[in-house]
């Protein structure tokens, strides 16, 4: 067991060191090619702190446990909205931007419905995982269109974020800049491996579902990039940067690594579990819609919305729990959320937009 405990460790650090020198790398290669930083952060910047959901995604389902491979995109997006948006909202209030309301947000939505409409069948198929990465084109291509008619003071805002490369460094070269790609990619498959491999084995030697595994200790592990990247957004004052990254982190997963994975499924698809289908895939609807009142109430995430969301995912990992080891006191716990604690979550939430316009 402590072999796979260091395993574990060790995939996870290997994730984290993988996204990082992939992100730096391509960031700094694509400056050097004469790429707009706005551009650059909006979509490898992105695509970065997702590769380690992508990498997961794409080696649990080689490796036929495509139960991981689902829990860990639903369960990233889950912990991406409640944990990451949650702590960075308890470090600072978060400012939301115009356009994450009247943009991305719908897109957000409407790539959660589109998931739920495809899986109700049981699979992701080879069609449908080709037609959500091709959403996906499109909507970074949509980006770059947008970004390049962007103004200026937009475009430094990620000057600031991306730091490129200072003159006469190793990774102010083209060379070094590929060096740093190619580390990334190795650590991230490594990584992926070691992480899936490991978790597996937890699951099985305490009597936890593969699945329960991906939705909580794999997408947590694999959302540490987004963790960081909010956090020190946040730290830093650019608390919008902060929102946009977990948003368009939870677009980028679902079109994305679902889509990859339903592609390299092959012929068979990317099975559905029922219990992703009738509960899991709910929750993450529900932490996605839970952003619209918080969103829209004057565009800030006060300290208070932060304490909720992150409040519901620790009651959601308990229930996960729960309902794996079918604990008696399951149905108490869930009587008493679904029937108190919920309603009167969106009783305040209502409260608040209600009153918000007069303040």
């Amino acid at each position: 067991m402590l072999v796979t405990v260091l395993f574990f460790i060790g995939g996870l650090v290997l994730l984290l060191l993988g996204a990082n020198a992939l992100v730096n790398g391509a960031s700094k290669l694509s400056m050097s090619l004469g790429i707009s930083p706005l551009v650059v952060g909006l979509t490898v910047v992105a695509f970065g702190t997702s590769a380690p959901e992508m990498a997961v995604t794409v080696d649990a389902v080689l490796g036929g446990t495509g139960d991981v491979a689902l829990g860990n995109v639903i369960g990233s997006n889950v912990f991406n909205i409640l944990v990451v948006l949650g702590l960075s909202a308890l470090v600072i209030p978060l400012t939301v931007h115009a356009q994450v309301i009247r943009q991305e947000m719908p897109i957000m939505l409407g790539s959660g419905f589109l998931l739920l409409a495809m899986g109700l069948d049981g699979t992701i198929s080879l069609l449908e995982g080709v037609a959500l990465l091709v959403l996906l084109v499109l909507y970074t291509t949509f980006l770059i269109v947008q970004a390049r008619r962007a103004p200026p003071e937009e475009a430094q805002e990620f000057v600031d974020e991306i730091q490129p490369a200072k003159l006469g460094g190793f990774d102010s070269r083209w060379y070094g800049q590929a060096i740093f790609i190619i580390a990334g990619l190795v650590m991230l498959v490594l990584g992926s491996n070691w992480l899936v491999e490991s978790s597996v084995t937890f699951a099985r030697a305490f009597g936890i579902s593969e699945l329960v595994i991906g939705l909580t200790v794999v997408a947590a592990g694999t959302s540490l990039p987004e963790v960081a990247t909010s956090l020190a957004a946040a730290l830093k004052g650019e608390r919008d940067m902060a929102v946009g990254n977990v948003v368009g982190s939870c677009i980028f997963n679902t079109l994305g690594c679902i889509g990859l994975a339903g592609i390299v499924s092959g012929a068979g698809g990317l099975a559905f579990a029922p219990s992703a289908l009738n509960f899991d895939i709910w929750i993450m609807l529900a932490a996605f819609l839970a952003c619209l009142p918080v969103f829209l109430s004057g565009r800030v995430i006060a300290r208070w919305e932060g304490a909720v969301f992150f409040a519901y995912y620790a009651a959601y990992v308990v229930f996960l729990i729960m309902r794996s080891q079918e604990h008696a006191a399951l149905p108490v716990f869930s009587t008493a959320m679904l029937s108190f604690v919920v309603p009167l979550t969106v009783v305040t939430f209502v409260v608040v937009m209600i009153k918000q316009p007069s303040q």
